[in-house]
């Protein structure tokens, strides 16, 4: 279903209805409820030809029956109220502990068991005019996975006739909670049924935050001088990596990725202190995707742009604290140029 309305309100969304904006050069992007999750993002190339650069299904009950695959995909969706790990589900908040529900190893990972991927956000707008958007939002309840407080969360998918997606976010809290945002997209610029280890990319990042074998952090950050995370000059896309790197608060980009095949080159934008890079998109052999392709661990790549993993318990990172009567932003920009 193609949304047609200009800021209508869409509070009684049904949950299978697939909402497509366009912009002037024909780029498209689609975007369900569940999840606030983008199925496809179609980017025109030099020859006319539209790419779907991020991997998806073609029904919402693909993306319901992933979250039951080991190591849950989280394919184009909207992860919280936490991204990235959280030691031992655990953190202190104004003198009170909390603990989250266990998903990954001993630890807590992208909200919990029953988190925003999975939820049904209510549509609130469709705008198809210039510059086609749509805005999503999810109340969640106080102690929802055991977090505190009421949560208040909306979302704006923006399509520029730039052929950027911006994603801004907006966040309010009934009580001083904890919040990191981010987009689970995986990305690849040669199609959704291709893989990337031929595409280039480019982190402008001086440091990564080191980690366990578990993936929660030590605590520091490394140079990634002469270390196998030094993408500041292009290099191939790595074959596995699940790493934050570091990177400064101002309008640069902050990372690159390069098609020398389809000659379209996604450069990323963001306010966040961190871009969380993650090649994958394993489905195994049971669950296919969009037009029946075979999602493996090479077919994508992920730009997660957000705070640091485990920040409630690292006093030397970004602060991670929503509190009440402030308000909780955040915006990122995919944007894509054929060259």
């Amino acid at each position: 279903m193609s949304a047609s309305d200009n800021n209508l309100n869409y509070s009684n969304t049904t949950v299978n209805t697939f909402y497509v904006l366009t912009n002037k050069n024909g780029a498209q992007l689609t975007v369900i409820p569940f999840g606030a999750t983008v199925t496809s993002l179609k980017i025109p190339i030099t020859n006319g030809e539209l790419i779907d650069v991020v991997l998806g299904f073609d029904s919402v009950e693909g993306y319901e029956k992933s979250f039951q695959l080991d190591g849950s995909p989280y394919m184009g969706a909207t992860v919280g109220r936490y991204a990235g790990r959280i030691k031992d589900g655990k953190f202190e908040l104004n003198g009170k502990k909390y603990q989250l529900a266990i998903n990954n190893g001993a630890n807590s990972l992208h909200g919990g068991i029953e988190n925003f991927s999975k939820k049904n956000w209510e549509v609130d707008a469709v705008n198809t005019g210039k510059n086609p958007s749509i805005t999503l939002s999810y109340v969640s309840v106080a102690n929802e996975e055991n977090y505190p407080g009421e949560l208040s969360v909306s979302l704006t998918y923006t399509l520029t006739e730039e052929n950027e997606l911006i994603l801004d976010y907006k966040a309010t809290t009934t009580e001083n909670t904890i919040i990191n945002l981010t987009h689970h997209s995986y990305f690849n610029l040669e199609g959704h049924q291709s893989d990337v280890l031929n595409q280039d990319l480019v982190v402008h990042a001086q440091k990564v935050v080191e980690t366990r074998e578990d993936g929660i952090p030590t605590g520091t950050m490394l140079e990634v001088a002469n270390t196998v995370f030094d993408y500041r000059t292009a290099k191939k896309c790595p074959q596995n990596i699940d790493n934050t790197f570091v990177v400064e608060n101002n309008d640069e980009v902050k990372a690159t990725l390069f098609s020398p095949k389809t000659n379209l080159k996604m450069d990323v934008y963001t306010d966040q202190p961190g871009v969380h890079i993650y090649v994958g998109g394993n489905c195994g052999s049971d669950l296919k995707g969009k037009e029946n392709a075979a999602y493996h661990a090479l077919s994508g790549i992920c730009f997660e742009t957000q705070n640091f993993p485990d920040a409630p318990n690292h006093a030397n990172f970004p602060n991670a604290v929503l509190k009440k009567g402030d308000v909780y932003t955040q915006k990122t920009i995919y944007k894509f140029e054929s060259l």
